[in-house]
């Protein structure tokens, strides 16, 4: 079945073979498989561009790739360059998620709808032909790739901008160029990645405490890493800790070096940032300047 494809890409091919793949392996030739009929199916592949070579995905790091990305029955979990569609249905077979894979290659389409009609998965799983580049996944909450690095870092601002704050993303083999992972693991001689979509915090925030002390800091933000300054009652204060993960951000601020340190946690909800933990906090943060 892949015998018509170019796999101009070492790095795929090796990590197949360290995988024990031959050439012709592939899940849906298996004996269970059998019935299924892509024989009358037409494709007019001299017509498709592939930005990625297909390359089907082991049963184990399907796994481990929906572990990493802690997948619930209460996700929408994305496959974008979906294949045969094999991570969606592992998600709706195991998990009961609802998922939707999408792909350039209108063979691959058929097949995983035949996938997924074959094991009884169908009403959890959509699969839809298209561009990656042009395709809506915004209401993702878990998005799973198998893409060249620099098509990975092409969809990176859409999965920025568009994706809501807390979406897991998890990638087989490839990262994000400077983008750094949440978490890398390791599985066997492949590396699998995970990213944290942060809220956008950048700009100016002020709040209030019960103490009627008025807190104000200027963030900068590069994707999950912020820095910044801090102000108590208009005078110069440390900043010790900024932090964010998801929606849920941390401030730690003190008068100086050497004195006690308030922390905050609070939530970024809408334009401002909500008190989700202790009681020091009057008033929601308001941002009153944008980066």
């Amino acid at each position: 079945m892949y015998r018509d494809l170019d796999f101009d890409d070492d790095e795929l091919i090796d990590e197949l073979r360290d995988l024990g793949y031959n050439i012709d392996d592939y899940s849906l030739t298996d004996p269970e498989f059998r019935d299924l009929d892509f024989e009358g199916y037409i494709s007019d592949g001299a017509d498709i561009i592939l930005d990625v070579p297909y390359v089907p995905t082991d049963e184990k790091i399907v796994n481990a790739m929906l572990d990493l990305a802690e997948v619930t029955s209460e996700d929408v979990l994305y496959d974008l360059g979906c294949g045969d569609g094999r991570i969606v249905v592992a998600a709706a077979l195991e998990r009961n998620t609802r998922g939707v894979g999408i792909d350039v290659d209108p063979m691959r389409i058929t097949e995983a709808i035949e996938y997924a009609a074959h094991t009884g998965v169908e009403y959890l799983a959509t699969f839809m032909e298209g561009d990656l580049m042009e395709a809506d996944f915004s209401d993702a909450t878990v998005v799973t790739l198998y893409l060249l690095d620099l098509v990975n870092i092409q969809l990176r601002p859409r999965l920025l901008d568009e994706l809501r704050p807390g979406t897991r993303v998890v990638s087989h083999a490839f990262d994000m160029g400077d983008w750094k992972p949440e978490q890398r693991q390791s599985c066997g001689s492949i590396n699998i990645y995970k990213w944290i979509i942060p809220a956008k915090v950048a700009g100016t925030w002020e709040w209030t405490t019960n103490d009627n002390d008025t807190y104000r800091v200027e963030l900068k933000q590069k994707y999950q890493q912020l820095s910044g300054k801090a102000w108590i009652n208009g005078t110069e204060a440390v900043l010790k800790t900024a932090l964010i993960k998801g929606d849920l951000i941390e401030l730690v601020v003190s008068q100086h070096n050497n004195t006690r340190a308030e922390g905050f946690i609070m939530r970024s909800v809408g334009h401002e940032l909500i008190a989700v933990e202790g009681e020091r906090q009057a008033t929601p943060a308001v941002r009153i300047m944008k980066p």
